[in-house]
């Protein structure tokens, strides 16, 4: 077992080169999901735009950590060859945290999901992860129970997510309580509406609203001071309005997924991947645009943070619920 290779929590990591570097020099690093990379955008375009996230974090004052397994063997920090293959490979397995055992030892290629990506970066230590949206509860979830293991994932781990809300295909006002009831902390980045992920506003408030990378900093020593609360810090990071993608294209594209997925009886893990391919093609490429616009500005707030909490920075003038 080497120095990059070694057992962390309930998981054997091995550290990409550039991460063992910075976790020795005391550098920030950020934690990138791979799904993106292997599921979330078309090919060649995903693996330009990985390449683009882990710049953006490098440029903001970072390390990147791309999180992602190769052969069984979880790696944080995946290097560029990895990346590369993890693009264009055929059959890479999408890992949540219930797959990773399996993934390991059957010797899979596979991408890390919000939820997978979360728990190993915690678990090596990262404060800081980029995404673009989370998963939360599905609509007609009453009828399906069908909702994402980023949201109980997220209730037990210590970690800051930096996303533009959940993805806005989804029941939005059904994820903000359900993150409620299990404890996951959610505030909007120079904001009180929450994000919603092609579209600005989400269309429900949240009850706090950090300004600054050294407050969302002050949050994270706050929290180790205190020793209470295990859970997530979800902090939404909206586009700005003349960035979003058009909100009647929007709604318009949405509805006829909707349609689709009834049709044709779609459902359970399926309907995310189907949903953002629909918007993709009718929206003749705009929400991809968009959805890259979303994932470089989180990267760039997620580097910020990891900069200012490195060391913990402590701040003042919290904006706090009325």
């Amino acid at each position: 077992m080497t120095d990059s290779t070694r057992p962390v929590g309930r998981f054997s990591i091995r550290y990409g080169d550039h991460v063992t570097r910075a976790r020795l020099d005391g550098r920030p690093v950020v934690a990138l999901e791979s799904t993106i990379v292997s599921h979330g955008l078309p090919r060649p375009d995903n693996l330009r735009v990985a390449r683009e996230i882990e710049q953006t974090v490098r440029d903001n004052g970072a390390v990147p950590a791309t999180i992602g397994m190769i052969g069984g063997e979880l790696v944080v920090g995946l290097d560029d060859a990895q990346i590369e293959h993890l693009a264009g490979a055929d059959g890479v397995a999408k890992l949540s945290v219930r797959d990773l055992a399996l993934g390991a030892a059957t010797g899979a290629d596979g991408a890390t999901t919000v939820a997978a990506t979360s728990a190993v970066a915690a678990a090596a230590g990262i404060g800081v992860f980029a995404t673009g949206g989370l998963g939360g509860v599905h609509r007609e979830a009453s009828t399906t129970f069908d909702e994402s293991a980023d949201l109980t994932t997220l209730a037990r781990t210590p970690i800051v997510v930096v996303c533009a809300g959940v993805k806005s295909i989804l029941d939005v006002g059904a994820t903000l309580e359900r993150l409620e009831t299990l404890g996951v902390a959610v505030a909007g980045y120079g904001t009180r509406r929450f994000p919603g992920f092609f579209v600005t506003d989400g269309g429900h408030d949240v009850d706090w609203q950090l300004d600054s990378p050294a407050q969302v900093a002050a949050v994270m020593q706050a929290r180790e001071d205190h020793g209470v609360g295990a859970g997530a810090l979800v902090l939404g990071n909206p586009l700005p309005a003349d960035e979003q993608l058009d909100r009647e294209l929007h709604d318009r594209t949405l509805a006829e997924g909707l349609g689709l997925l009834a049709r044709d009886g779609i459902t359970g893990k399926a309907v995310t991947p189907f949903l953002l391919s629909h918007f993709h093609s009718s929206t003749e490429g705009r929400s991809l645009e968009v959805n890259v616009r979303i994932i470089l500005r989180n990267a760039a707030l997620a580097a910020q943070i990891a900069a200012a909490a490195t060391p913990a920075h402590t701040a003042l003038g919290f904006s706090l619920p009325a």
